[in-house]
């Protein structure tokens, strides 16, 4: 195993844009249509930010929420409050009235950092709904017994309520106030091992789960995983991903403040518009989820629209010829999760593997430890065969809010997490699904990802999805919702047919629902599809079957 890569500086947010300003200085590092941020721009400002938090209160193992779309602002307050060593809470801006208010009591935030609206969400009125008896409450004098911690709130814009402060006035300006080294010496007090970030898992399988991360994670995994990729100074990123979700924080953002490369985002996602940013900007590497890819590919702007700047991209629609996969299957994909602050598998992504290893999610990260064990014994499974993924390194998480350690991890420090997945004889990972998804029907078990595979291989099929139905008698059935290609057509029956040749017959979907397009389909506004909803649908449609 290669050796894990870590910088030279102290393992702390505040060493981190230390050493980027004084690196990358001019350079730009984050840019929102004509918000342009430069690395020095990033360091100025956070510690203007910084001393207003401790000014009005803040410090040291504060938690303190963010609650906005990303942008400039977004990223010089989590700087801001990270290096202070106060906690980071990252909510999503697509997040409910009753999520809210369930995570900010779960997460125990004193401080909330928000945005008045966006995009046509009131997060004045979600708040307010959120929180009993926040409406008669004042600014700084925030009194509710359903979150008993929360203290102030602070917005960005004009929309300012009578129970919250501006940010500007209520925490920037107040910077001056701050004693010479003040700054200096909360800075000095945080350690790597200081908790950093709270970031909530997306829920697409399960209910939300609130992940502790430390500093030093937090500097130390993004930094590691830049060896598996051509970042550097000339780079400029593409990304929709929120940085409230770790793909956004760590490994597009802090993975760019290691490299001095450029971040772009966009107000949102429009196939049009953001052909004319990748093209405006000159993006080098591009990210987003294969409905996007499609989505850029089939506007009719697409031909037209110069992409030559594109190195890298998730989406191989967009790549020249020459860059794009012969196969992407035999181009190795990343395996990572929140409670790993990222992945925890990867390899270079520029190789074409051979056909044994079609498929592979890669080899373990430098520094990270990988087994498969059988998810009832907690026994070690021979190589080549399925079981549940243990994980054990330094990106480990600190632990689960509200959830005790024994529940996640191992006494020796492995965490369960869930997946099914196989490792061969050079340590290459084959990821198979979640378990808690294996469709058991009529004492047998199949798993989704093996069928949806199959059924993404036939020529008519764009999108695949594999659940368990209940079903009286067998327990369940394996159900599969489909999207067909444009311009191609196809019957339940045909598909079944074709999948029969590869697949075992009790592993071929009893029941086929097809769609015309992806939208046609629930979707959680994180891009990933709604399994959970997926599964409601298919049920309604075919369980009485």
């Amino acid at each position: 195993m290669r050796t894990p890569s870590f910088p030279a500086y102290r393992h702390t947010v505040d060493a981190m844009v230390r050493h980027a300003a004084t690196t990358w200085g001019g350079r730009e590092f984050v840019v929102l249509g004509r918000q342009r941020l430069t690395y020095s721009d990033a360091e100025e400002r956070s510690a203007r930010f910084a001393r207003g938090l401790l000014a009005v209160g803040m410090g040291k193992g504060t938690r303190i929420g963010l609650l906005a779309p990303n942008s400039p602002d977004w990223v010089v307050a989590w700087l801001a409050i990270t290096r202070i060593g106060a906690v980071a809470v990252l909510f999503s801006t697509y997040a409910k009235a009753r999520e809210l208010g369930r995570d900010l009591r779960l997460a125990d935030v004193a401080c909330l950092l928000t945005v008045g609206d966006h995009l046509g969400n009131d997060y004045v009125e979600r708040l307010e709904e959120a929180i009993q008896g926040l409406e008669g409450s004042t600014p700084g004098g925030i009194e509710c017994p359903s979150h008993p911690s929360l203290r102030s709130v602070h917005v960005w814009g004009d929309r300012v309520p009578g129970w919250a402060a501006p940010v500007g006035a209520g925490i920037v300006d107040r910077a001056g106030g701050l004693p010479d080294g003040a700054l200096t010496a909360a800075e000095a007090d945080v350690d790597p091992a200081d908790p950093a970030v709270v970031i909530f898992t997306s829920g697409s399988t399960s209910d939300p789960k609130a992940v502790v991360h430390t500093q030093g994670t937090v500097v130390r995994h993004p930094h590691n995983l830049g060896q598996f990729r051509d970042l550097d100074p000339d780079s400029r990123m593409y990304t929709p991903m929120p940085l409230f979700w770790v793909g956004g924080l760590a490994y597009t953002l802090i993975g760019a403040m290691h490299a001095g490369s450029a971040v772009v985002f966009e107000e949102r996602f429009e196939p049009g518009a953001t052909l004319h940013l990748v093209e405006s900007e000159r993006i080098t590497h591009l990210t987003g989820w294969p409905h996007m890819g499609k989505a850029l590919a089939e506007h009719p702007d697409f031909a037209s629209t110069d992409l030559s700047s594109i190195r890298s991209s998730a989406l191989p629609d967009l790549l020249a010829p020459g860059l794009r996969p012969a196969d992407p299957e035999l181009r190795s994909n990343s395996l990572g999760m929140t409670e790993t602050f990222g992945p925890h598998s990867v390899e270079d992504r520029y190789v074409d593997w051979p056909e044994s290893k079609r498929g592979t999610y890669g080899r373990a990260v430098p520094g990270v430890e990988h087994r498969i064990v059988d998810p009832m014994t907690g026994e070690d499974l021979p190589v080549g065969e399925m079981g549940e993924v243990w994980v054990r390194g330094y990106p480990l998480m600190d632990g689960l809010l509200g959830i005790d350690r024994s529940e996640v991890f191992t006494p020796d420090g492995w965490l369960r997490t869930g997946d099914g997945g196989r490792l061969d004889g050079d340590g290459h990972l084959f990821f198979r699904g979640r378990l808690g998804e294996v469709i058991k029907s009529s004492g047998t078990n199949v798993t989704p990802r093996e069928v949806e595979l199959a059924l993404e291989e036939l020529p008519e099929v764009m999108h695949a999805f594999v659940l368990g139905i209940p079903h009286p008698d067998r327990g369940e059935d394996v159900a599969a919702a489909v999207v067909l290609r444009p311009d191609t057509a196809a019957e339940p029956d045909e598909l079944r047919a074709a999948v029969k040749e590869t697949l075992s017959t009790y592993k071929v979907p009893r029941h086929i629902a097809l769609f015309a397009t992806p939208g046609d389909l629930p979707w959680l506004e994180s891009g990933k599809i709604d399994r959970r909803a997926v599964q409601r649908l298919l049920a309604e449609g075919f369980g009485k079957q």
